[in-house]
């Protein structure tokens, strides 16, 4: 698996073939698991532990030391963006103390709590406004850039409430979770008991996040544990929203411009743009036929 990894690594700058006789490497295995699709962390299972090991000898290197130390220890150059990758997705920045701070209680709890901590994972189909989705996008425009958080309902697709501003903080977080809040209850809903789904970025593992929803507002939180794939929802959405809106938001000379752009944008989203998993309709208008059933 190794030589395999390897191969896939260094492909990019020398021929296969030139690979796969270096490495004494059968095409037919290299074959096999190109056509075997694996998840990025059972790809580099391998570099785990020596990468782990590192983090505890020395916890003051970066990426950059870090790829050589790796590499030696191999005997032989690996990635550095496989290096990055993995140090966020293994989250050995925790181990990594000098030049990070002791994780929060918050984090702490969430690390010791493992897969539990994903609650949506354990939800096989779920209702309108049961389960909500959140995370930062940036929005980059003719004279800057912006942050986009928007929060989304599993079923509806709805747009429930959303924010835009100069920086992806926990201020803009609150303003657009007000704004979620602040519709539900034009809706007749209640969020006391919803599930608000998304990573454990510093914003929402601090404890202004938290104390905020889990206490004030009574909502379960719910984290995903591994990166972009277990907030699938949430990516697929801040992707289609840039990519159907690029040229409309580069077109703002400023950040109030941008602003007035994406409310208008989501405007269109939520009530016209039809869904194909929604029969093809709108969010909106799925939400009314909802809401006449029920």
């Amino acid at each position: 698996m190794e030589k395999v990894e390897l191969v896939r690594e260094l492909r990019e700058e020398h021929e296969l073939s030139m690979l796969l006789s270096l490495l004494d490497l059968p095409p037919s295995t290299w074959y096999y698991h190109t056509r075997h699709s694996c998840t990025y962390e059972e790809k580099y299972r391998y570099l785990r532990k020596p990468l782990e090991q590192i983090a505890l000898d020395h916890p003051e290197y970066g990426y950059r030391r870090t790829k050589t130390e790796l590499s030696e220890m191999l005997g032989r150059p690996v990635n550095h963006k496989v290096i990055q990758r993995l140090h966020r997705h293994w989250d050995l920045r925790v181990l990594r103390g000098t030049k990070h701070p002791r994780p929060s209680g918050i984090r702490q709890a969430i690390l010791q709590a493992g897969k539990l901590c994903n609650l949506v994972a354990g939800i096989e189909h779920p209702k309108p406004f049961e389960v909500l989705y959140t995370d930062f996008t940036e929005l980059c425009y003719t004279s800057g850039k912006g942050y986009l958080i928007p929060f989304i309902d599993h079923c509806s697709k709805y747009c429930i409430g959303w924010a835009v501003g100069e920086y992806g903080d926990t201020d803009l977080a609150l303003v657009a979770w007000d704004s979620a809040v602040e519709r539900l209850q034009e809706l007749g809903i209640a969020h006391q008991g919803l599930i608000v789904h998304h990573d454990r970025g510093s914003v929402f593992t601090s404890y202004r996040w938290t104390s905020r929803l889990l206490l004030d507002d009574r909502v379960r939180v719910s984290y995903a544990l591994g990166g972009a794939k277990d907030n699938p929802e949430m990516e697929s959405f801040n992707s289609r929203f840039k990519t159907e809106n690029r040229s409309l938001l580069r077109e703002p000379g400023s950040l109030e411009e941008l602003i007035e752009i994406v409310n208008s944008r989501m405007r269109y989203y939520n009530e016209e743009r039809r869904h194909s998993t929604l029969g093809n309709q709108a969010p909106l208008t799925w939400l009314r036929s909802w809401f006449k059933e029920t």
